[in-house]
């Protein structure tokens, strides 16, 4: 059933990472914490390695430590667009590290119900010019896209993990339109000074666009009326 349109909330970029169950679609984008890694004992290593859903669970700490970084990285990423004058690239690399925070919420909440901690490494990001910084961040995505999430989805279905395979499919399919945007930025990158785009961020599968023309989330079916506006 269609709900009424509202004003979009807006968002600013977010200094941690939200928690997000995946059930459902979410009434109010979450607040979270990057929970730092902890020292594993080699019984809980043990236990850990002869579980069936060891391969799951490895590939979403994977996944989790991943977006973790992509959010810090993309946030350092934003502010050298906006002292290097790219304020449309800035905008971008503030949304994706908005979803990146949303996807990382999506993995920890799998994780925690295999009965694990989520644990991140936060590196401190390698921040170069806008033009190598949206090169890396291409690269990054693309293999997001085409290899790493592709088999982590492949690995899930085998192990009949349905949450797993819905988590992966929400990060994937917003990498495909992150990889998209970068491309863009990248290839018409004087164009990208000026902020003229606006973009929303789904709270649910952090799917991201600039062209609300939907009334639910393509991804995940979210109210479009419940998306971010990133500012």
């Amino acid at each position: 059933m269609s709900r009424p349109i509202k004003k979009t909330a807006k968002f600013v970029s977010i200094a941690a990472l939200g928690m997000l169950v995946l059930v459902g679609c979410t009434q109010q984008p979450p607040t979270a914490t990057v929970e730092p890694s902890t020292s594993v004992t080699t019984q809980e290593v043990s236990q850990e390695t002869s579980s069936p859903d060891a391969v799951t669970l490895k590939n979403l700490q994977a996944a989790y430590n991943g977006e973790s970084n992509a959010h810090a990285r993309y946030l350092a990423f934003a502010k050298k667009a906006e002292t290097e004058g790219y304020q449309q690239v800035a905008r971008l690399f503030q949304a994706a590290a908005q979803a990146e925070a949303i996807h990382a919420a999506n993995h920890a909440a799998v994780i925690r119900k295999l009965g694990a901690k989520p644990e991140a490494t936060i590196e401190t990001p390698e921040v170069k010019s806008t033009r190598e910084n949206l090169e890396e961040a291409i690269n990054g995505e693309s293999y997001e896209r085409d290899t790493m999430y592709p088999e982590f989805i492949e690995q899930a279905k085998q192990k009949g993990n349905q949450e797993a395979v819905q988590t992966f499919t929400y990060a994937v399919q917003a990498e495909t339109e992150h990889a998209k945007y970068y491309t863009q930025a990248k290839d018409n990158l004087e164009d990208w000074k000026d902020a003229k785009m606006v973009f929303y961020v789904c709270p649910e599968c952090g799917f991201t666009t600039n062209n609300l023309n939907f009334e639910n989330c393509p991804e995940c079916g979210t109210a479009q009326n419940l998306f971010g506006e990133v500012v």
